[in-house]
């Protein structure tokens, strides 16, 4: 067995030929000519969450492409793009009126003097609460691998780097979902 790269998943095909491809890859391939309308950083962004997704969410390696396109739809739309797969059909309301909080996890880590976990972590649930008080519908936290790697002083991306990102999301959705109570609401951390 072939062990895959972090960044990969394989892609069934509609032929039922099974490809291992970077997220970044595929989504490059289902915006097609539409990528130079679009952020270059949201869409990385994107398509690494719904890469986490599937991987350690669902504990999948391997989705059909339909699916990939239809979760990354879902997260750009989240993150307040207005896009459309042309397999799927169109939202059933409007996407504009969405509110979403944002908030950008670098910026969080970078306002302390020197970068400590334990600072950091009551920030971000400061941010958390602040943007609760919004009354979003949607909470989007951006910027987390940079974030790691300022915390953790790190030029490249290690183990103790996923380690650290997986506490951050984890610290996260269990603060928000001590905070929503019965709001109806979304976290979107990427």
């Amino acid at each position: 067995m072939i062990l895959l790269r972090h960044d990969c998943l394989v892609f069934k095909t509609m032929d039922g030929e099974c490809i291992p491809c970077s997220s970044e890859e595929v989504t490059l391939e289902i915006i097609g000519d539409a990528i130079g309308l679009l952020d270059e950083t949201v869409i990385k962004e994107a398509s690494a969450g719904v890469l986490h997704y599937f991987k350690s969410e669902l504990g999948k390696t391997t989705v059909t492409v339909a699916e990939f396109a239809g979760a990354l739809e879902r997260a750009l739309r989240a993150l307040g793009l207005n896009v459309q797969n042309t397999a799927s059909q169109p939202p059933p309301g409007p996407n504009a009126s969405w509110r979403i909080a944002r908030s950008n996890l670098s910026d969080l880590a970078r306002d302390s003097e020197q970068p400590m976990e334990l600072l950091f972590f009551s920030r971000l649930r400061a941010a958390l609460q602040q943007a609760m008080r919004e009354a979003p519908d949607i909470v989007h936290f951006g910027g987390l691998r940079r974030c790691v790697k300022q915390l953790l002083g790190a030029r490249r991306w290690t183990h103790g780097c996923q380690s650290l990102n997986d506490q951050i999301v984890e610290y996260l959705r269990t603060c928000f979902d001590n905070e929503r109570r019965a709001a109806d609401c979304a976290l979107v951390v990427c």
